[in-house]
């Protein structure tokens, strides 16, 4: 079809020699143009069509940089920690899970643990060598005042009672890292009820239990096995990458606003750590945000679209949003005024939009006249010429 159609274009050149004047140098151009495919069509509207259309030029403007990127949800790993078991034993007992609010002390799982029946017994071997060795540094004392003993003896039965003192105060403190108080011994003994051996593994923070890492029976290690991740999810991470060109403009404590597609509202974060190294196959540098959650709503590895707003101010050339249509095949192009009262098409490309303008890469320069608004009734007017 276009080859006949260019053949027929050129036949009327051909046949428009033989006429007169300026009808000839017409339809000589008239080809030229038809068969110039990167000169711009231009079509002419009338006066009362004219009217309704607002043209005027593109703006030079100080915009903040605005760095959009994508990002995903993580837990705030400074409010995240790790439940590790104090003793070594099997589980007897799991009281939280997955899920589950708790609060900083409250009681996970009990261990079943023969190492707190080897510390109970410890500390009350300490006591009474302890008290022993008190008995004896008082005797000592006595003796020396009648003049029974030499000083060093004294000194010695000191030394010996000062070493079981020490004795206690550790045998007490391992106690207390398996979760038995002294206030714990002192009942038990009054009431002549031994210690049970079940001891609890606590929540260090206040936070949602994130992770349950344990079954019921199993063997856990002392300072080895973790049994639950718990996290104060009322702060989240979103990690997102800046690309090379982005990375300039980006500073630690710019503010960020994030939107996921699941949530019918926007969240508002602060960039708190930008990467030291550029991946090698994306060209891409990691960057942080801390981000208030309040009621939980963002939930790890939520996709989320992220707007960084950069202190960098960047001259850059701004027209109206709604100057800009799509083609067909969804490319940006808008109306350029080439003669007064004739339009042609301008392929342009885009950037960050603010406050009801779009920012211009490419296509259009300073003195362009462009229609900002009745673009879609020229596009009419254009498809059905």
């Amino acid at each position: 079809m276009n080859v006949w159609k260019n053949e027929i274009i050129a036949l009327a050149a051909c046949a428009a020699m033989f006429q007169p004047g300026c009808d000839r140098e017409k339809a000589v151009a008239y080809a030229a143009a038809k068969s110039t495919p990167d000169q711009p069509r231009l079509f002419a509207v009338s006066r009362e069509q004219l009217a309704r259309l607002r043209v005027g030029a593109p703006r030079r403007v100080n915009w903040s940089v605005a760095v959009r990127t994508t990002g995903t949800v993580d837990w705030d790993a400074t409010h995240t920690t790790q439940v590790i078991a104090q003793v070594s034993g099997p589980i007897s007992r799991i009281l939280a899970d997955t899920g589950a609010m708790v609060r900083g002390g409250d009681p996970l799982l009990y261990v079943s643990s023969p190492d707190i029946s080897a510390a109970i017994a410890a500390y009350k071997k300490a006591r009474n060598q302890r008290d022993l060795a008190g008995q004896s540094l008082n005797r000592n004392k006595e003796l020396l005042e009648r003049g029974a003993i030499a000083r060093k003896e004294l000194e010695a039965a000191q030394a010996a009672y000062n070493d079981t003192v020490t004795d206690v105060q550790n045998s007490l403190q391992t106690l207390r890292i398996f979760g038995v108080s002294k206030q714990d011994l002192d009942q038990a003994e009054q009431q002549g009820a031994p210690i049970s051996p079940e001891l609890p593994v606590r929540s260090p923070i206040e936070g949602l239990v994130v992770q349950k890492l344990i079954s019921p029976g199993q063997l856990v290690q002392a300072g080895q096995t973790t049994c639950f991740l718990v996290s104060d999810i009322s702060t989240v991470w979103v990690q997102g990458h800046i690309s090379d060109r982005d990375l300039p403009s980006v500073r630690v404590g710019d503010l960020a606003d994030e939107v996921s597609a699941s949530i019918p509202h926007p969240f508002h974060g602060v960039v708190s750590y930008i990467g030291a190294m550029v991946d090698a196959s994306t060209r891409t540098t990691p960057v942080r945000i801390v981000t208030p959650n309040p009621r939980g709503m963002l939930k790890k590895d939520t996709f989320v679209e992220v707007v960084i707003h950069t202190k960098t101010a960047k001259n850059i050339l701004a027209i109206p949003i709604s100057a800009v249509l799509r083609t067909m095949e969804n490319e940006p192009f808008v109306y350029v005024e080439a003669q007064p009262g004739q339009f042609a098409r301008r392929l342009i490309t885009t950037g960050a939009q603010q406050d009801g303008e779009v920012q211009v890469l490419s296509g259009l320069a300073d003195d362009d006249r462009i229609v900002s608004e009745g673009g879609l009734f020229l596009q009419f007017a254009e498809n059905n010429r």
